[in-house]
């Protein structure tokens, strides 16, 4: 290349020596086959000059044509024989024994596919006989960088939709499944199923499902690389997206149990981390009844790292049971969480007790028909729940007479399948029973408002264990046979087993869970006993059976059947063996006597009202207990010192979750995230507060978190910011008069820890801008105008100039609610305050505020011209030159474009003239510019300067 000049810049360092000169790679002037165009010595056409560099020896010069080739393209596209020289060039190019070339090579085909696309009719045929077969030859290279490279133009070009289906099928997967078989090499095996992974995501379901899956679950079992099965692992989630829910729960969730129970602590880590993925694209039924018991495990395993992944998964795992329809919000195309429409709110008061049986929902509340034919619901968010509800019109008649279809007493709320009640959030109500948490009615007692609404009964674990020695007493002398003598056995074994890592907090909670379930088993036994005992003496007590009791204990049951036993190698137990053990504590008669001696207890010592209750039906109650824990300080000790943030950053949609009607179980875990003594946790909170509200109600949020709000406003400026940005969002929802008080409390945001920090205040005038809708002239006038006056005043120019628009608001709002009179006192107080300031700052201030105000029109013109133009027109004699700068913009870009001022015979047209000729003479060149020509902006990016004559 010796004698020939170039004019293009080198994209590397070592490019300087070479001789070339520099020049930025952005220059839009300059191509980097620049040379290709200027005549050397060696009289050749640009063509023959390309194809002469393009196999020079000279590595450095073949290096320079691959990475110009998109210029190339752009200079040959146009003839049809120099477009296929070119590609001819290109392929030749392609096999060049330097790798570094091959790499550059690659990096261009993405752009040219792109230019060539959208330049030539026969791209397809152009790109499929030639670029195409590059990239996956490519997919083989010998050299890792050059292997990269081919990847990453093939996820670019899948990605763009220009790749052909038919390429797809028969030349892309084959090479991805040859390259990611048993046998094939390590390396490339890795980057085979990495970009499966990857590519799952832009393809269609069909050949995903049909060419891809099969060999990624292969890939999921792989014994030989834990690298292939963590990939695998990492990307779960994506694959079961691209399949779908039936391929899923097929084929997936088995594999995916596999992986959860690896030995490697990196594949537990990554299945923790995807789990929401996952669970997003399951039914119901398997999420709750496979995948909550599989987390369980996951959040008790042995290893730190992989309980901390699980911990930060939890909260999104368990939005995945939000159901809008049990939940009464949906989320609109924006991203804004909503209530939902007023057609479908029959009842918005889902917190007072009522006479009238109501189903529960969140913001939108159905209330139950009285009529013997079901309600239909039909929310129109695209998950929905068909609820159909039966009541019985006299709920004071006999319990055992069965008045609906699925044989539930008229005492009950609804009659549900088991598929709907967990959709819609209701309470399952079977025969026999009540709502869970409720206490038992008899037949004089079908129903009241108390026994009706009160909380769910509280822990009554130390009170069992007062009675443990009866139990003993009974079966020493029972003789009926137990079938819980078993259970029992095979549960003290494994509380024996748990003795040796007590001191883990999650081996204690399985402790818990574990001695209830053994104190359950041997009370039912004594259940067992008084039955047969009772049906001995009457014949008659059998037809009233104590099945018909509120089963107070099945949120008690639930949990012991989700708690899933410990890793293996912590306890060293067969998860077989422990399901059956599970499995064994929930029969019929363990229910049954457990229910009598609960309901005894509560009749003899009832709860107190206060009691809050934590059971519910929306999630599995593990999850939620697991949940809950998150705040326990030992937990920041073993798993993260985190852990309390990753709980509140996923409390509004757990909150969601359970909609409001379960508020109680998460209200004392929110009141301690709030009281955190990490900044960072309440900071989260504060942020989040308002969308909390929205999913909580005006009634809830008054009640309980306005005086969490209220504590944030006293707080540290890191956390006052998260209540300050969406302080609208958080005062739209309350009462007028709840909005009131703080109307005072506005203030103290004008004060912050450092005065430095002047976002706080540029935030603050923003939030007042939306936030003047909220309240009345009066109200604005007394509290808000000294906040944006002061704000007008700050010493940062950023401040002042948003406040100078809240300034322009609160005229605004005066004039459209017809306060003239407050209006006007405004007008006057700035005209003394700016007008009149000693400082020119303020004076610019006042021509800037009249300007807005004639642009947004935000009062009539006739008080305009009456009250503010005479003392902007002054200013013509300002001695300070930005104050004239700023009054000719004024005039000439905005007040003499009015049609106002351009009518023939306007009395005061002639003195903005006036003004206009004096600016246009003024001594400061840069006044005499602005009052002599205007600005057009013809759109957003250009801007045109129109000289006046």
């Amino acid at each position: 290349m010796a004698g020939i000049p170039l004019y293009f810049v080198d994209l590397q360092d070592d490019l300087d020596d070479f001789g070339f000169e520099d020049y930025g790679p952005d220059c839009d002037s300059m191509r980097i086959t620049a040379f290709l165009d200027i005549p050397g010595q060696d009289n050749l056409t640009p063509l023959a000059r390309l194809e002469k560099y393009a196999f020079s020896d000279n590595v450095f010069n073949r290096q320079i044509i691959a990475r110009g080739l998109l210029d190339v393209f752009r200079d040959f596209s146009n003839n049809e024989e120099d477009f296929l020289t070119v590609m001819e060039i290109v392929v030749r190019l392609s096999e060049d024994a330097e790798p570094t070339v091959r790499t550059e090579l690659m990096e261009q085909i993405p752009p040219i596919a792109i230019f060539l696309q959208e330049s030539r009719p026969n791209f397809p045929t152009a790109f499929f006989e030639y670029l195409m077969p590059i990239v996956v030859r490519y997919l083989t290279d010998v050299n890792n960088q050059v292997r990269k490279a081919g990847q990453e133009a093939l996820l670019i070009l899948l990605e763009q939709d220009l790749v052909a289906q038919s390429d797809i099928e028969n030349k892309v997967c084959p090479i991805l499944l040859d390259l990611s078989a048993p046998d094939s090499d390590d390396e490339y095996k890795v980057e085979a199923v990495n970009i499966i992974c990857k590519m799952a995501s832009m393809l269609s379901r069909t050949t995903v499902e049909h060419m891809l899956l099969p060999r990624f679950c292969e890939l999921c079992s792989d014994g030989k690389l834990f690298q292939v099965r963590k990939i695998c692992a990492a990307n779960f989630g994506d694959i079961c997206n691209a399949v779908g829910q039936e391929a899923t729960e097929r084929l997936l969730i088995p594999k995916f149990f596999e992986l959860c129970s690896d030995s490697v602590w990196g594949m537990r880590k990554a299945c923790a981390e995807c789990f929401m993925a996952v669970s997003y694209t399951t039914s119901p039924e398997v999420r709750r009844s496979k995948l909550s018991p599989l987390f369980i495990s996951l959040i008790s395993d042995t290893c730190r790292w992989v309980r901390q992944a699980a911990f930060q998964s939890l909260g999104p795992f368990i939005s995945t049971f939000a159901n809008p329809s049990s939940a009464g919000l949906y989320i609109r195309e924006d991203g804004t969480l909503s209530i939902r429409p007023p057609a479908q709110d029959v009842n918005s008061n889902s917190c007072q007790p009522s006479n009238n049986v109501t189903l529960m929902s969140s913001s939108a509340n159905a209330t139950l028909s009285s009529s013997e034919q079901p309600m239909e619901i039909k929310p129109t968010e695209e998950i929905s729940a068909e609820v159909n509800t039966k009541l019985s019109e006299n709920l004071n008649k006999d319990t055992r007479e069965e008045g609906s279809d699925c044989g539930a007493s008229p005492g009950d709320v609804s009659c549900l399948s088991q598929g709907d009640r967990a959709g819609a959030g209701v309470p399952e109500v079977t025969k026999g029973s009540s709502i869970p948490g409720m206490p038992s009615r008899s037949g004089e007692d079908v129903f009241n408002t108390f026994l009706y609404w009160r909380p769910p009964l509280p822990d009554i674990t130390r009170e069992l264990e007062l009675f443990q020695f009866k139990t003993e007493k009974h079966n020493e002398s029972c003789s009926v046979p137990c079938n819980n003598c078993v259970a029992s056995s095979e549960i003290k074994k494994v509380l024996e087993s748990l003795q040796e890592h007590i001191d883990d907090p999650d081996v204690q909670a399985q402790v818990q869970v574990l001695s209830a379930a053994l104190r359950a088993a041997q009370f039912d036994s004594v259940g067992d006993c008084e039955t047969k005992k009772m049906e001995e003496s009457s014949g008659n007590l059998q037809n009233k059976t104590i099945s018909d009791e509120a089963a107070v204990s099945d949120a008690a049951c639930t949990q012991v059947q989700d708690t899933p036993s410990s890793p293996a190698s912590q306890e060293n137990i067969s998860d077989q063996s422990a399901t059956s053990l599970l499995k064994s504590t929930d029969s019929e008669e363990q229910h049954r006597g457990t229910s009598v001696f609960l309901r005894k207890e509560q009749e003899n010592n009832p709860p107190f009202e206060d009691d809050k209750s934590k059971f519910q039906d929306i999630i599995p109650q593990p999850l939620l207990d697991q949940y809950l824990s998150m705040t326990d300080p030992a937990r920041a000790q073993t798993v993260d010192t985190e852990i309390a943030k990753h709980c509140a950053y996923s409390l509004p949609g757990v909150a969601l979750t359970l909609g409001r009607q379960n508020w109680h179980c998460l209200k004392d875990t929110y009141e301690t995230l709030a009281s955190d003594v990490q900044w960072k946790v309440r900071r989260t909170l504060a942020f989040s507060i308002h969308e909390l509200a929205v999913i909580l109600g005006d009634q809830l949020t008054a009640a309980d978190l306005v005086p969490i709000f209220n504590g944030f406003l006293k707080d540290l400026d890191e956390v006052r910011i998260g209540v300050l940005k969406h302080l609208y969002d958080f005062l739209k929802l309350l009462h007028a008069d709840k909005r009131r008080e703080y109307l005072y409390q506005l203030q103290e945001f004008v004060v912050t820890d450092n005065s430095r920090n002047w976002r706080f205040r540029y935030e603050l005038a923003e939030q007042l801008i939306l936030i003047l809708e909220l309240y009345n002239p009066n109200d604005v006038y007394d509290y808000l105008r000294h906040i944006a006056l002061t704000l007008c005043s700050d010493k940062v120019s950023e401040v002042r100039w948003i406040s100078f628009k809240l300034v322009v608001a609160i005229l605004q709002k005066f004039y459209t609610n017809n306060a003239n009179a407050l209006g006007l006192n405004f007008i006057n107080e700035l005209v003394v305050r700016f007008r009149h300031s000693s400082k020119w700052v303020g004076r610019q201030a006042f021509a800037f505020i009249c300007q807005a105000v004639v642009e947004e029109e935000c009062m009539p013109v006739d008080q305009f011209v009456e009250h503010l133009l005479p003392s902007l027109l002054s200013l013509a004699s300002d001695p300070v030159p930005n104050v004239r700068v700023l009054l000719a913009k004024a005039l000439r870009q905005t007040l003499l474009e009015k049609a106002y001022f351009k009518s023939v015979g306007n009395p005061h047209l002639e003195a903005a003239e006036e003004t206009i000729l004096a600016l246009q003479s003024d001594r400061d060149q840069d006044v005499s510019f602005f009052a002599t020509i205007k600005l057009k902006q013809g759109n957003m990016d250009n801007i045109t300067i129109e000289k006046q004559n």
